[in-house]
């Protein structure tokens, strides 16, 4: 493997070798350690901009873009454009499964499904799903079955039951090649790069090469906040023991699995023999956050619409997913609206201004019912100060203070809601110190000592970086 030039990757793929260097198996056991560390204003915020779905089929163009040519209004050029700007040098001569979603598109809104299918000396022969399916028609937690794809003929392998499984070799047969093009938010809980660990897993089981095509973290690549994952909380919200916020593409995961022990849950020696390629963006940066890239957001699943829902995921996805706190604002603003029944809308708004969290505010915000058309009334999220903003600060607590109009917040959930929940968060610690002293709790240590373990960790990280 090439060494890498820190101002920027020096190729478009990124091979990792059969077998590991001994220097780079060195690095990768002292890393392992820190891995498991690891205004109230009646005027509404702009409505959640309309996206437009993958472009049809029928507007594919046949050749692939020249090697270096970057369209001025898409300042990053995908992995898939990338792959296809080569030639599709990484699969030519190849039979390819395509694990991918709704969100899987080119720098043009083209599917990925479609602009392999069509790439000359390239024989698409299965696709596999992940939750939410291939084209996004089940909810989060959903089974999705195995079927054919009515649009390409396909099969479609299905790699989520309620939680994630791996490819089977029977999935795998006449498979040379699996590709993965999934778009993730750059937050832990999220399941797509839980998905690509797991297909990873059977694939190099199987000895079937890994092709990953790299995308952004619409959060960028320098934001990392929040808990890092005990190791009791492994699981499909969190295959990877990172902060909560973690500020790694998924071409980066990628790398960290293959090159990091304990990471993948089979064999070394299969880790090590198995075959993986990352293909890079071209034009990303770290400094990078979403509306930068030039790219349109496609929705990665039904409530996460947008950029804002993605930045609202980080902060309100784990404060409203115990006790009465609603995310949205009726079926408006999701992650990005809050509200809680049975306390008067000016006590809310009170509590939370006077939590003084740097880098975020809160303004009022209408919305009519869309039974009734009554206004429902809420609080709109915003980040005054990206700098400052600390991601997860803000859910944590809303946990606490769910505590406090509540006091039964945790006894009053099930068992299944409660080992979720735990699971997403990442810490023992402070579950147990919530469960146990509620709204006394000292959210501002946990902050502290997790900034401190995030910063760790993403120094020590740096070793899976493709991007500067």
């Amino acid at each position: 493997m090439k060494q890498l030039d820190r101002r920027g990757p020096p190729d478009d793929m990124f091979p990792m070798p059969r077998l590991l260097p001994r220097s780079l198996r060195r690095a990768a056991s002292c890393v392992a350690p820190l891995l498991g560390l690891i205004g109230c204003s009646a005027t509404p915020p702009p409505a959640p901009a309309t996206v437009p779905g993958p472009v049809p089929p029928q507007a594919i163009a046949r050749k692939p873009a020249p090697k270096d040519a970057i369209d001025p209004a898409h300042p990053v050029m995908l992995g898939i454009d990338v792959l296809e700007s080569g030639g599709f040098a990484a699969i030519r001569g190849k039979s390819i499964g395509l694990l991918t979603h709704p969100a899987g598109v080119n720098m043009r809104g083209v599917s990925t499904i479609e602009v392999l299918r069509h790439a000359p000396g390239v024989r698409l022969v299965a696709l596999f799903s992940a939750e939410h399916g291939l084209r996004g028609e089940f909810l989060k937690g959903v089974n999705s079955p195995e079927h054919v794809d009515g649009q390409t003929g396909l099969m479609v392998h299905s790699l989520y039951n309620g939680t994630g499984t791996k490819p089977t070799r029977a999935q795998l047969k006449g498979i040379d090649a699996m590709v993965i093009d999934l778009q993730d938010i750059g937050v832990r809980s999220y399941t797509f790069v839980s998905a690509m660990k797991m297909c990873m897993e059977g694939c190099f089981e199987n000895g079937v090469e890994v092709v990953v095509l790299d995308r952004p973290n619409p959060l960028g690549g320098l934001k990392v906040d929040g808990p890092p994952l005990d190791p009791r909380l492994v699981s499909y919200v969190g295959e990877f023991r990172v902060p909560y916020v973690h500020g790694l593409t998924i071409g980066e995961f990628a790398r960290m699995a293959k090159g990091a022990p304990d990471i993948l849950k089979i064999p070394d020696r299969a880790r090590e023999e198995g075959r993986l390629t990352v293909v890079a963006m071209r034009g990303w940066r770290r400094s990078m956050r979403w509306p930068d890239t030039g790219l349109g957001w496609v929705p990665t699943s039904q409530l996460i619409p947008d950029f804002s829902a993605v930045e609202g995921y980080a902060m309100t996805g784990l404060g409203t997913q115990l006790g009465g706190f609603r995310s949205g604002i009726g079926t408006a603003y999701p992650f990005r609206g809050l509200s809680y029944h049975g306390i008067r809308f000016d006590a809310l708004e009170r509590d939370l201004k006077s939590l003084e969290i740097p880098g975020v505010g809160f303004r009022r915000v209408s919305v009519p019912d869309p039974k009734t058309g009554k206004p429902e009334l809420g609080l709109y999220v915003e980040i005054t100060d990206w700098d400052l903003w600390r991601p997860t600060e803000l859910g944590l607590h809303l946990i606490t203070l769910a505590c406090k109009y509540d006091p039964r917040t945790f006894a009053s959930a099930t068992k299944s809601e409660v080992s979720l929940f735990q699971k997403c968060l990442g810490s023992t610690a402070f579950y147990n110190d919530v469960a146990a002293r509620g709204a006394r709790v000292d959210v501002g240590a946990y902050v502290r000592d997790w900034q401190a373990k995030a910063q760790i960790f993403q120094q020590q990280s740096r070793m899976y970086w493709i991007y500067n």
